[in-house]
């Protein structure tokens, strides 16, 4: 059995539809369809689920609500009528959205989870539709019947445990069950959102629910690329990579895979193919337990920005017991999850997300560094960025740690700090905001350029 996933691109318009149900009846494996809520069409288009959220913030603040109520259904009527279904789908969304409506009005977080939510749903429900009008068996499976059971907090849904045995249960269900991704329901009833990359979360925890063969998760791109595609022309296209990589890549910046999403299936150790669904003759990229060695010890480059630094200094702090500990309760006392703690003998920095500093916890963590911990100097530095360098093979090469160090001083960035974990499957380097994308084109250059043999006389 292979889970398989489509993103909101794969699932724009009838055309993209009409792909996807080819792709699902290639392989008999393909049983189980996880589906995101139709993407854009073209460049300038609105994603449903943005659709959604401005009906809900018309409901909320008083807005034109049959206006946006209205948009939202043409946007399915479009692809209703594309792929000639009945127009009784249509209207069976429609008063969905009105019972949501009228159910949650009076409650913002819920109603605007609640419609968030209804892109995958309906498109799940479309989905099924259009597959059994080609012959064959096929079932909307709602995640409250499919047991994806999560936590209560709107738009921060979390699995739970128990969720899994009942997931576990669509093994013996006949035909292809599409299920929409992105959200789950609590054990009060309530429709629950995952965060951002939820529907790749859905999709990871079915597979690993069901203990699939593979999870395929389809998007608009052949492969998964060593550096961002629009920093560099030609970019290095990764095969095969190990879950460890991909989740530092993914932490930092890299758009294909949200870091939490890869989770449940590495606990399970379940293959997953990144495929595009416009091309799914190419082989992907195979994210696995353990990769096979290539000789390449980087695999990628990523980076991203809006974080800060906050730098102490204080004397002989290396032989003051708990100084660590007392800093990063201070820090949890304010809810702020840090990032990275590089430190000196008599210096220790802090990084942390820039919106972690808002609506006076700037204020707060600092006084109470200054006063609790005695400290000489603290001081935050802005519009901070950072840049990891990716791969297993580094930890067993040498040399790699200065042909960073170089490329990026030929480059002109200043590095602002650098700190590599203990694992050593992955360098970061903090510059400033301003260079990170030099940063990142010199040191892909630096690992995955060839370097040219000079001509011989």
């Amino acid at each position: 059995m292979k889970v398989v996933k489509f993103g909101g691109s794969s699932l724009a318009n009838g055309t993209q539809f009409r792909k996807v149900a080819n792709i699902i009846l290639a392989d008999k494996e393909r049983r189980i369809v996880v589906v995101s809520a139709p993407g854009k069409r073209h460049e300038n288009d609105i994603k449903t689920t943005d659709l959604l959220i401005n009906l809900a913030d018309s409901i909320t603040n008083g807005g034109n609500e049959s206006l946006a109520l209205n948009g939202v259904l043409e946007r399915f009527a479009v692809i209703i009528r594309e792929l000639e279904l009945n127009d009784n789908l249509l209207t069976s969304i429609e008063n969905h959205l009105n019972e949501l409506i009228d159910f949650y009005r009076n409650d913002e977080a819920r109603l605007l989870d609640a419609l968030k939510a209804s892109g995958e749903n309906q498109n799940a429900k479309i989905m099924a539709a259009f597959l059994s009008n080609l012959g064959e068996e096929a079932h909307y499976v709602s995640p409250k019947e499919a047991g994806m059971i999560v936590t209560d907090q709107p738009g921060n849904a979390r699995i739970l445990p128990e969720a899994y045995g009942e997931i576990q249960k669509l093994r013996n269900r006949s035909g292809i069950l599409v299920i929409p991704g992105f959200f789950g329901y609590s054990k009060l009833g309530n429709i629950v959102t995952f965060p951002r990359g939820g529907s790749d979360i859905s999709g990871s925890i079915i597979a690993a629910g069901v203990e699939a063969e593979e999870y395929e998760n389809f998007t608009d791109v052949d492969s998964v690329y060593s550096v961002n595609p629009n920093l560099v022309e030609n970019p290095h296209e990764m095969k095969e990579i190990s879950y460890q990589e991909m989740r530092e890549l993914a932490y930092s910046g890299f758009s294909v895979f949200h870091d939490e999403a890869l989770q449940p299936v590495v606990i399970k150790k379940i293959p997953v193919t990144v495929k595009n669904t416009n091309h799914p003759e190419a082989p992907g990229t195979r994210i696995v337990s353990r990769r096979s060695p290539n000789g390449q010890p980087v695999v990628g480059i990523a980076s991203d920005k809006d974080f800060c630094s906050i730098n102490i200094t204080k004397y002989l702090m290396n032989t003051e017991v708990g100084f660590g500990r007392h800093l990063l309760e201070i820090l949890e006392d304010e809810g702020i999850s840090f990032e990275h703690t590089p430190s000196g003998i008599d210096n220790m920095s802090v990084i942390i997300k820039s919106h972690h500093f808002e609506n006076g916890k700037e204020e707060r963590v600092l006084h109470r560094i200054k006063t609790e911990l005695s400290v000489e100097d603290v001081q935050v530095e802005r519009n901070l960025a950072m840049v990891m360098v990716v791969g297993e093979g580094m930890f067993k090469t040498l040399g790699v740690a200065s042909k960073a160090t170089v490329a990026l001083s030929e480059a002109g960035v200043n590095i602002k700090m650098i700190n590599q974990g203990s694992s050593e499957v992955s360098m970061m380097f903090g510059v400033d905001e301003k260079d990170v994308d030099l940063a990142v084109k010199s040191l892909y250059h630096a690992y995955f350029t060839a370097v040219e043999e000079p001509t011989k006389a």
